[in-house]
């Protein structure tokens, strides 16, 4: 059986292939566990905070935080965890991550929406999402992040052509990987 990482980031259309972890609207933080090839409980979140859009990742990818690459997805209903969907990327938040030990590592948030949504199935760029959402996005990923002890910064936004170029660059470090 292939795991769940080892999908190809792109489908035969050129869209993402997405891994969703965690669903639109959930307390409890899941995580694919490539050594198991299940998805492991991580958390629960407090009271009041819910995951603000389907979360997962692009299979075939690896960040600089050694994970593969994390993505927000839109979509007009959550999926279940371990879900697999095609989406089409736009854009990036890219962050630096404190760890409570003082280490800043890179881990940017890629977006992106659902090929079959119907909701959002006008946005193709970041310009394209209603005003104020990337800002609640990033406030979510702060705040999510400090419950940890960790310190999530954004640095900047890009558009669809840095978001694949980003893919591309964790697909070349997963192969180096290997």
């Amino acid at each position: 059986m292939k795991l769940l990482t080892e999908i190809p980031a792109f489908d035969p259309d050129g869209d993402l292939n997405v891994v969703i972890e965690t669903p639109k609207g959930s307390h409890n933080k899941y995580a694919y566990d490539e050594e198991f090839g299940a998805f492991r409980f991580k958390a629960v979140m407090p009271e009041g905070n819910l995951f603000p859009h389907d979360f997962g990742f692009v299979p075939s990818t690896l960040g600089e935080d050694g994970d593969p690459l994390d993505v927000l997805v839109l979509l007009d209903v959550p999926l279940p965890v371990g879900c697999l969907l095609s989406a089409r990327p736009l854009g990036v938040i890219e962050a630096e991550q404190r760890e409570p030990d003082g280490k800043i590592e890179r881990n940017d948030r890629l977006l992106a929406v659902a090929t079959k949504a119907r909701t959002h199935a006008h946005v193709h760029r970041l310009e394209d999402l209603r005003p104020g959402l990337l800002d609640e996005i990033e406030a979510f990923f702060g705040h999510y992040n400090a419950l940890s002890g960790r310190r999530f910064t954004p640095v900047g936004r890009g558009g669809p052509e840095r978001a694949r170029a980003l893919i591309e660059a964790g697909i070349a470090a997963r192969k180096k990987a290997r």
